[in-house]
C-alpha cells in the first residue's frame, strides 16, 4: 500500500472538518457523552481555512492508491511552553477512518509530523489521547511511536464562544 502524506491548503478546510467531525462523534459515541464538543461542522471548517491561512495550524492528510479523499489527518498547532525550552508542535486532532487502522497510515502521519518538527523549530512534540480506558489502543499506539505520559489529565473551561 502506497501512503502519501500532503500538507492540507486553505481549500481542503472542509475535508479536514469533516474528518476532526467524524473524529469528535466517534470519542463522544464510545463516551456515550455528546457534550464534550461542540459538533459546529461549519464553524470548524471557517476556523480550519483561517488557521492554514495564516500559517498558524499545520494539518497533513493522508491518501492511499484508488481511494480519491484522505483517509487520515493530523493537525498542529504550534506553541511555546518555559518547561520545554522553546517551540512546541501539539498535534490537535489525529484521526484515521476506521477501515484504514493498523494498515501504517497512522504511523505514516506521525513519521511524517516528526520530519517537519526540526523544520518548524519545535524542540518537543505533544498530543492529548482521548479519554482512558476507552481509548487505550490510541495511547499503546501513540507510545509505541516514542510518546511518553508527561502529566494529568487535559482539562477545559470555556471562557468565550469561538471565534
Amino acid at each position: 500500500m502506497n501512503i502519501r502524506i500532503v500538507p492540507a491548503t486553505p481549500r481542503d478546510a472542509a475535508t479536514v472538518a469533516s474528518m476532526v467531525e467524524a473524529l469528535t462523534r466517534e470519542i463522544c459515541a464510545v463516551l456515550k457523552d455528546d457534550t464534550q464538543f461542540n459538533h459546529d461542522v461549519t464553524m470548524t471548517e471557517a476556523l480550519c481555512r483561517r488557521w492554514i491561512e495564516e500559517g498558524i495550524y499545520t494539518v497533513l492528510l493522508a491518501y492511499v492508491d484508488g481511494e480519491k479523499l484522505p483517509v487520515g489527518v493530523a493537525a498542529i498547532a504550534q506553541t511555546h511552553a518555559l518547561y520545554a525550552e522553546g517551540k512546541i508542535g501539539v498535534i490537535q486532532e489525529c484521526y484515521v477512518v476506521p477501515a484504514w487502522r493498523n494498515g501504517a497510515v497512522g504511523s505514516a502521519l506521525l513519521n511524517a509530523a516528526f520530519t517537519l518538527a526540526p523544520q518548524k523549530g519545535w524542540v518537543c512534540m505533544e498530543l492529548c489521547t482521548p479519554p482512558l480506558p476507552e481509548f487505550a489502543r490510541s495511547l499503546h499506539f501513540y507510545q509505541q511511536h516514542g510518546f511518553k505520559p508527561v502529566g494529568g489529565r487535559k482539562m477545559r473551561r470555556r471562557s468565550a464562544p469561538d471565534l
